[in-house]
């Protein structure tokens, strides 16, 4: 039985473990969410034609950007969080997911965990909307109790697909069962690595602007493939089974940008073969 099982009950927890997600959870004011999307933007605007730039919006901005650090630490999230995976957490990375207005991108049906190499399933991601995250624009869609399965997956490739490989399940999921995770600027949904999710196209003429945090706690360990880096963000570590990250000591430093360069090839090994994504 895992931790996430035996933890004291909440209602944060009870709908984690029932349905393999939860949503909506305010986690800041709007004017919060719009200022942290303001300095992406202003830094989007800034260092935005560098192709490595772009990738580090995908691949740990928290190690080069210090707002997305302070997201990641924020005790509205991290609290939440706490309840499902205890008071010890990591952040094993934290991805944005931008659909720009009117676009194609899509996100097809998928399980995080599959990817991984985690000896574990404590994991939650916490995906916050610094945007308005709405069925139109492209929200996140989760079936519910899935997260009790484990199928296999298909690399697809897909141009428009905003995964690494364009990943999918290899099984048909019923749309009729999915839940449309609707969010506002400032809310967040945490799901299960087991969860199917997935998310259509931005229909609307505003960009659709998430940040998907990767929380483990401290006694996860990685099996396969190596071993990628983990930020401490609450508690202590106890146990070093991940190669530590540093916080940003400004915005995109060049000391930033040779730690991100060393982490970010660590998760390659792990999630692409030590390829390029």
């Amino acid at each position: 039985m895992s931790a996430m099982e035996t933890r004291a009950a909440s209602p944060v927890a009870d709908a984690f473990a029932r349905d393999g997600f939860v949503c909506p959870i305010t986690v800041m004011s709007t004017d919060e969410a719009a200022e942290y999307r303001r300095q992406l933007e202003a830094a989007e605007a800034a260092y935005g034609a560098d192709k490595s730039f772009r990738k580090m919006l995908r691949r740990y901005p928290n190690l080069v950007l210090p707002f997305i650090d302070e997201i990641t630490r924020r005790p509205e999230i991290t609290g939440a969080v706490a309840e499902i995976l205890g008071p010890d957490l990591l952040v094993l990375d934290a991805p944005f997911f931008i659909k720009e207005a009117n676009t194609t991108s899509f996100v097809s049906w998928h399980q995080d965990l599959h990817y991984w190499g985690l000896e574990t399933e404590e994991e939650v991601t916490a995906w916050v909307a610094l945007s308005p995250a709405t069925a139109e624009s492209g929200c996140m869609r989760f079936v519910a109790g899935s997260q009790n399965r484990q199928v296999a997956h298909n690399d697809t490739h897909a141009e428009d697909n905003l995964l690494t490989r364009g990943q999918e399940i290899a099984v048909k999921v019923d749309e009729s069962e999915a839940t449309e995770a609707e969010l506002q600027p400032g809310q967040m949904s945490l799901h299960h690595g087991r969860v199917f999710h997935a998310s259509h196209p931005n229909r609307t003429g505003d960009r659709r602007i998430g940040l998907a945090i990767r929380y483990i706690p401290t006694r996860a360990r990685q099996t396969e493939g190596g071993n990628m880096a983990a930020m401490l963000v609450r508690g202590e570590d106890r146990f070093g089974n991940f190669h530590p990250c540093h916080p940003p000591t400004g915005l995109m430093t060049e000391a930033d940008v040779a730690h991100w360069t060393e982490i970010a090839g660590a998760r390659n090994k792990v999630m692409l073969g030590g390829k390029e994504d």
